[in-house]
C-alpha cells in the first residue's frame, strides 16, 4: 500500500481499511513530529499535539474535500494542534501563586549545569527559535529544518509565496539577532 497516493489511501480509509490510515500516519509521522517539536520545543507537548492531530485527522476524514491533499489538510490539524497547545502551555506558565516566604529563600544561582544537554550553544538556537513569531517560526522550520521548497511550504500552508519569503527573511535575520546577543553577551 505504500506505492498508493494520499488520495487512493483516503478513500480506501472511507471504504473501512484501517490499515490504509497505518500508511499515512507513518507517511507523515516524522516530518509532522520534526515540526511539532520545533513549534512547541519539547517532545512532550509535540508527540501530544500530533496524536491529537491524527485523531482528530481520523474522525473528519470525511470532511477532507481534496484527498489528493491529504498531507496538506492534516498539516493545518497539526498547526492549529501546536497553536493551541502552545497556548495552552503559555498561559499555564503565567499562572502563578506568590509566595514571599518561597522567593525569599529560592536560590539566586542558576541550578542547571553550563551545559543542560540541550544541543548547540546550550540550546541558544533552541530558546532563539522559540522566540520567533509562530508563522515566522514556522515557514523557517519548513524550509529549513524539512528542506521544502517555497511552492511545497504553500501547498501545505495555503499561504501565498512572497508571503512565506517575508517570513523566513523576517526569522532569519530575527535569529541572526538573537544569536548574536547570545554570542556577545557569553
Amino acid at each position: 500500500m505504500l506505492e498508493h497516493s494520499d488520495g487512493a489511501l483516503v478513500r480506501r480509509v472511507l471504504n473501512g481499511d484501517i490499515d490504509a490510515y497505518a500508511v499515512l500516519v507513518s507517511r507523515y509521522r516524522a516530518r509532522f513530529a520534526r515540526y511539532a517539536v520545533h513549534m512547541l520545543g519539547n517532545r512532550e507537548d509535540a508527540e501530544e499535539a500530533l496524536q491529537d492531530a491524527f485523531v482528530r485527522a481520523w474522525r473528519a476524514l470525511r470532511r477532507c474535500r481534496d484527498p489528493e491533499r491529504f498531507d496538506a489538510w492534516l498539516f493545518q490539524i497539526l498547526a492549529n494542534r501546536c497553536r493551541t497547545h502552545g497556548a495552552r502551555r503559555r498561559r499555564y506558565e503565567s499562572t502563578f501563586i506568590r509566595d514571599e516566604h518561597a522567593l525569599r529563600s529560592a536560590p539566586t544561582d542558576d541550578p542547571a549545569p553550563p551545559n543542560d544537554g540541550e544541543p548547540g550553544w546550550d540550546g541558544a538556537v533552541d530558546r532563539a527559535l522559540a522566540a520567533l513569531e509562530p508563522d515566522q517560526r514556522e515557514a523557517f522550520l519548513l524550509k529549513y529544518v524539512d528542506q521544502l521548497s517555497y511552492e511545497e511550504i504553500s501547498r501545505l500552508t495555503g499561504v501565498g509565496i512572497s508571503a512565506l519569503k517575508m517570513r523566513v527573511k523576517r526569522a532569519a535575520d530575527r535569529l541572526r539577532d538573537l544569536l548574536q546577543e547570545r554570542v556577545y553577551v557569553a
